[in-house]
């Protein structure tokens, strides 16, 4: 443990130690966000599924249609916001990933409400194109493909999802190390 009381007089010494734990702690921070997907099992909000559900079902097509790792975590992940608020889920979705996930991949989950804004905002008297201002940004196809074949489509009572036990290696993978601060 560190002796100091305030960072104004700590040592390279005892951040050094600092970073050792943290790194060392780091298989908590997975365990830790399954436990959030579990959480999700408790939100509907009105749709024909649960929100665990609908993120096993985005997971599953996003691995089934050959996504990466980090795509397929960050797809299992993209709604875990909604435990918190869910008018700005992405943005709290995507900072927990940041550090793990390459940027397209972070890009994909943060913007991903202005894709799905093609199928509704209409009738909530918003602008059914959002999307459309990320136009030419190196994500955008991926954040394309997540929002129209992946995750607008995973709210299928009758899908068959892969389980939650199924991605939990892969979440643990993920969220091993820090690819940044």
């Amino acid at each position: 443990m560190s002796s100091f009381t305030s960072m104004d007089v700590s040592t390279r010494e005892q951040w050094s130690n600092i970073v050792e734990e943290t790194i060392s702690a780091q298989p908590r921070v997975g365990q830790q966000l399954l436990s959030m997907v579990k959480g999700l099992s408790d939100i509907t909000d009105g749709f024909s599924v649960n929100q665990m559900e609908h993120a096993l079902q985005t997971a599953t097509r996003a691995e089934r249609d050959g996504a990466d790792e980090e795509v397929i975590v960050a797809s299992l992940l993209h709604d875990v916001g909604k435990l918190i608020s869910v008018p700005n889920h992405p943005r709290i979705a995507a900072e927990i990933l940041r550090p793990y996930v390459r940027d397209e991949v972070y890009c994909m989950v943060a913007y991903h409400q202005d894709f799905q804004g093609r199928y509704y905002y209409e009738y909530l008297g918003m602008d059914p194109n959002l999307r459309a201002r990320h136009v030419g940004e190196p994500w955008y196809d991926l954040a394309e493909k997540f929002a129209d074949v992946w995750d607008q489509k995973a709210f299928d009572p009758e899908f068959e999802p892969e389980s939650f036990e199924h991605f939990e290696p892969m979440v643990i993978n993920v969220f091993a190390q820090a690819k940044s601060l």
